[in-house]
């Protein structure tokens, strides 16, 4: 999932989710809720979003959505659950949730066998994690190239520059 703001480290949450108490077409944690719990880690840090890698114990429906907006960092894209924020914040539209499952797996419930399914990550998606990536390394250059930080350069203590004569040009020539 790639998420709005900068996620600081991994974690889980461990919220109950029930349908919305006054938006019937949406989820929420509510206290109420089925017990919901989803781990997530950093994948890759951007400028004004993550990419996290989410683990459920449970499945319950829109639990990624609901939990990460909980927290604070709604999906990329998600016009429900993210307040309308339908783009990185300096990038271009994503006109869907920034979402993808890599790796899907169940215990069948009929057979018993442990099922997994595989998927590679869709051209969309890797496309905005690309101009994240891009736009992140852009911003970087920038406060690079814009930073006056005097004190790296004299890391080895300041450079003395002696300067004898009167300033004229044969004032350079020192015997």
């Amino acid at each position: 999932a790639l998420v709005r703001g900068t996620v600081e480290r991994g974690g889980s949450v461990d919220e109950p989710i029930a349908r919305h108490p006054t938006q019937r077409t949406k989820m929420a944690v509510v206290k109420t809720g089925k017990p919901a719990r989803t781990h997530y880690r950093i994948v890759e840090r951007f400028l004004d979003c993550t990419l996290v890698e989410c683990a459920l114990e449970t499945g319950r429906t829109h639990q990624i959505r609901v939990h990460m907006a909980a927290i604070g960092h709604p999906l990329v894209g998600d016009q429900v659950y993210g307040g309308g924020a339908s783009r990185i914040p300096k990038g271009p539209e994503f006109h869907r949730q920034a979402l993808h499952a890599r790796r899907l797996g169940l215990v069948h419930p009929a057979s018993g066998k442990p099922m997994l399914w595989k998927s590679n990550m869709p051209v969309d998606m890797a496309d905005l994690i690309e101009t994240a990536r891009t736009l992140a390394f852009e911003a970087r250059a920038l406060a690079e190239e814009a930073d006056d930080d005097w004190d790296e350069d004299f890391a080895d203590g300041p450079e003395i520059i002696y300067a004898y004569g009167d300033g004229s040009e044969d004032d350079d020539d020192i015997d």
